[in-house]
Order: C-alpha cells, then sequence, then structure tokens
C-alpha cells in the first residue's frame, strides 16, 4: 500500500506525462479506491499543483474565460478563417440563417457572398454591419442591450423577436465543448439568448477551433446531441472526432 506521498508523486509523474489522468487508470495503478484519488485529487489542486476535471485531473484549466472581442480575434486567426469559409458552404438553398456572436462565426459573415437573397439574423453588431450592404443579404438586426465584451445584443428584447420567427440553420460559437457538459460560453447573460436561438433554429451548426474541446463555460447552452454539424480545424485530435461522429454529429475539418 502506497503512502500518501508516494501516491501524490506518482499522481504528478503521471500527469507530466500525458497533461491528463484519470481515477479508474490511477485507482487500477494504485490498488485504492476512487475516493482515495479523489481526495488526492482535491489536495493537489489546493497546492495549485493541477486542475480536476470531470473523472480525473489536468494540468491545464478545463474552464474558459471571457475575453473581450478584440482580444480573441487575433487568437487562432488563421484557422477562424478557415472554419467560418468551410461553414459558408453549408448554407447552400436556405432562404434564412442565423448568425451568432465571437469572432469565429464573424469570420463566416465576411465569407458570405450567396447568389441568391437571403435573410441573415444575428445579435452581433459586427456581423450585421459586415453584412449590411451585402449584396443579395437583408439583415435582421436582434435588438437589446449592447454588451461591450462581445458586441452583442441580450435580453429580453431579443429573445421576444426570436419567439416569433424561425430560421434554417444557425451559425454559433461556444466557449466550450465538453461530452457530458455539452456546449457553453462564459457569459450568464448570453446563455438565454443562445439556447432561444438554438430552439429557434432547424439545424445547429457549431463554430469552433480546436482549443475549444474539453473545456466548459460558466453557462451551459444546450447538449452535444442538439448539435446537427460542427466545424473545426486540422488541429482537433481524431479521437474527438470518432466520439463526435458516433453522437451522430457531422464534423467538418477545415
Amino acid at each position: 500500500m502506497k503512502t500518501i506521498t508516494e501516491r501524490h508523486q506518482l499522481i504528478l509523474q503521471e500527469l507530466k506525462k500525458t497533461g491528463i489522468v484519470n481515477i479508474l487508470e490511477l485507482s487500477d495503478l494504485m490498488q485504492v479506491s476512487g475516493v482515495t484519488i479523489r481526495k488526492d485529487l482535491k489536495i493537489l489542486e489546493d497546492k495549485g499543483l493541477l486542475y480536476r476535471t470531470h473523472g480525473g485531473g489536468s494540468l491545464h484549466n478545463p474552464y474558459a474565460i471571457e475575453r473581450p472581442i478584440n482580444e480573441k480575434q487575433f487568437i487562432n486567426a488563421e484557422e477562424k478563417q478557415r472554419i467560418g469559409k468551410a461553414a459558408a458552404e453549408l448554407i447552400l438553398q436556405n432562404d434564412s440563417i442565423m448568425i451568432g456572436s465571437g469572432t469565429t462565426v464573424f469570420e463566416l459573415a465576411r465569407s458570405l457572398y450567396p447568389a441568391k437573397q437571403i435573410t441573415v439574423i444575428t445579435p452581433a453588431l459586427k456581423v450585421a454591419l459586415e453584412l449590411s450592404n451585402r449584396p443579395n443579404v437583408e439583415v435582421l438586426q436582434l435588438g437589446g442591450l449592447i454588451r461591450q465584451n462581445s458586441s452583442s445584443v441580450a435580453g429580453f428584447y431579443a429573445e421576444y423577436i426570436l419567439a416569433n420567427i424561425s430560421c434554417g440553420i444557425l451559425f454559433i460559437g461556444v466557449d466550450g465543448i465538453d461530452p457530458d457538459f455539452g456546449l457553453s460560453i462564459s457569459n450568464l447573460t448570453e446563455a438565454g439568448l443562445n439556447q432561444k436561438m438554438i430552439s429557434t433554429a432547424q439545424s445547429v451548426v457549431v463554430l469552433a477551433d480546436h482549443t475549444k474541446f474539453g473545456k466548459r463555460g460558466i453557462a451551459k447552452i444546450c447538449e452535444l446531441d442538439q448539435v446537427h454539424y460542427i466545424v473545426t480545424d486540422q488541429e482537433t485530435s481524431s479521437d474527438i472526432v470518432k466520439s463526435l461522429e458516433e453522437r451522430g454529429i457531422k464534423v467538418i475539418i477545415a
């Protein structure tokens, strides 16, 4: 039987190898109960040596933080551009689409040059401005108070408009995609609007680069089984892609 010090040393050694540890695997490795491993992980987290996650621990913080949109636009910019262009190909013959807020879905707006007339519904001020003079695009800007961090509206007025309309496809960005927690964002104020947009659309397309997988924002907006497509970049692991496809989600690698 290993001492608590020996267990902690072994946990940290395993953590350095892959960046993550699993409670069941550690339990088998050290021949102790899962309860004991959970207590060990809590002690190590309290010391600032790891982050506890669902079913284990990680060297990296699994929780997404909210960043201003002007800061986020420079993070993985090339990947976001490719994702936006790939997502635009899904529009096809739809005459109404919805584009959420965020820097990745904004790249979709920049790539949008439809041959036929379409209506774009959006809470995002940057999306509306980008498309306001675009040929064959009619913009329905949702109303409400504009949040400075996201340059997007949220609240009752926007949700009221959504209650009376429908659209073919919703293109949405998220801060976290977790197999157990689902899709999440890092701001509670916008969660209700995102949930309403998801219920309004016939198809839901999530645009997310590889950094969003395994993360959780503070506000859950839907389960994974409510998503039809995820458009991501080439850095997303094949294991993640396979697990998503097994759940019936079509994954597009940009």
